[in-house]
């Protein structure tokens, strides 16, 4: 299980990357808040232009946003692994898809869980990543939804079906114990938990070791 860290819930966003680039995560999870699809924090796009100064690791970005279009360029030119966008945003979805895949970047697309799940099906031949959001989206730090366990192995069944190559990352109130119900993911975004911490490294290693036992 691949770790994204989201740096959201840091006072400062250069000193808290910096802390997290030192760990072992895998990416950082960049969230993109214009204040069109819901409510949350929001840093301004030229600050996180920036990120790449204060980085190595690979972005894995969620434009949480009504036009994706505005912000994949901007994305595209950065260290970026991943770009998603909510399946909510409801028009130009297949071409904001083809659009970040023309930057040779994985595509994906973000699900609330309010939203049913039957709405990927017209796109599971067209992205490579799933978001499943384990509370609503907006502020850092929320509960995690019991329902999301339920919810990531209808998922995994609905691709398995469609013989489709997708990635399943979770996003919302993922810690050492909440780990342990979203069993067969692939990449798991983890924030407050990591960064309210003194040490990022041994929150991290508490979130990998906690997975690992859950699997075995």
């Amino acid at each position: 299980m691949k770790i994204a860290a989201s740096f959201l819930s840091c006072k400062k966003i250069k000193e808290g990357i910096q802390k997290l680039s030192l760990t072992d995560v895998d990416y950082i999870h960049v969230d993109l808040v214009d204040g069109t699809m819901n409510e949350g924090r929001q840093i301004p796009i030229r600050k996180l232009k920036k990120i790449y100064k204060y980085t190595n690791k690979r972005l894995d970005v969620h434009l949480m946003v009504k036009n994706p279009q505005k912000y994949i360029p901007k994305f595209a030119l950065l260290n970026t692994e991943n770009i998603i966008f909510p399946i909510e945003i409801e028009n130009g979805i297949e071409k904001n898809l083809e659009l970040i895949r023309s930057f040779s970047i994985h595509c994906g697309l973000a699900i609330n869980p309010s939203t049913e799940l039957s709405r990927l099906k017209p796109y599971l031949d067209k992205i490579d990543v799933v978001l499943v959001m384990a509370a609503e989206p907006g502020y850092g730090g929320q509960p995690f939804m019991e329902e999301t366990t339920s919810r990531i192995q209808m998922l995994k069944k609905m691709i398995e079906e469609a013989k489709a190559n997708i990635s399943i990352t979770v996003d919302c109130g993922i810690n050492e114990e909440t780990v342990k119900k979203v069993k067969g993911v692939d990449t798991v975004v983890v924030g407050s938990y990591i960064t309210n911490g003194k040490n990022y490294q041994e929150q991290v290693d508490k979130i990998r070791n906690s997975s690992v036992k859950e699997t075995k």
